[in-house]
């Protein structure tokens, strides 16, 4: 209620300057235009902040830190692409000589039998 009565009184304000001739009507939508645009960028500022903190508490992220995002998985996910197919024929290797070495002890205990 106290933006309404701001709103009354600034109103009341300017007709009182033109009736007194202090200005006249152009001076007074003039004056009474930039309090207007001024009380609105303010309200606006505001809104924005608000719906910011809302919007944060809920776990949301902005779209410009999605996309960065997306990028950055998409580049890991390329680099890792390229590393992963080199090792697996060195895993193979390791596998087919432990599986060397166990058929060698195991004919040796058959031998030593």
């Amino acid at each position: 209620m106290s933006k309404n009565s701001d709103f009354l009184s600034n109103l009341k304000t300017f007709a009182n300057h033109v009736q007194l001739g202090n200005k006249n009507a152009a001076e007074v939508a003039d004056s009474l235009n930039a309090w207007l645009k001024e009380g609105g960028e303010a309200l606006k500022v505001k809104i924005e902040d608000e719906v910011e903190r809302s919007v944060s508490k809920m776990g949301f992220v902005k779209r410009g830190e999605f996309e960065a995002l997306k990028q950055e998985v998409a580049s890991l996910k390329k680099g890792t692409s390229k590393k992963s197919s080199k090792p697996a024929p060195e895993k193979k290797k390791t596998v087919k000589k432990v599986a060397k070495k166990a058929a060698k002890k195991a004919t040796k205990k058959r031998v030593a039998q």
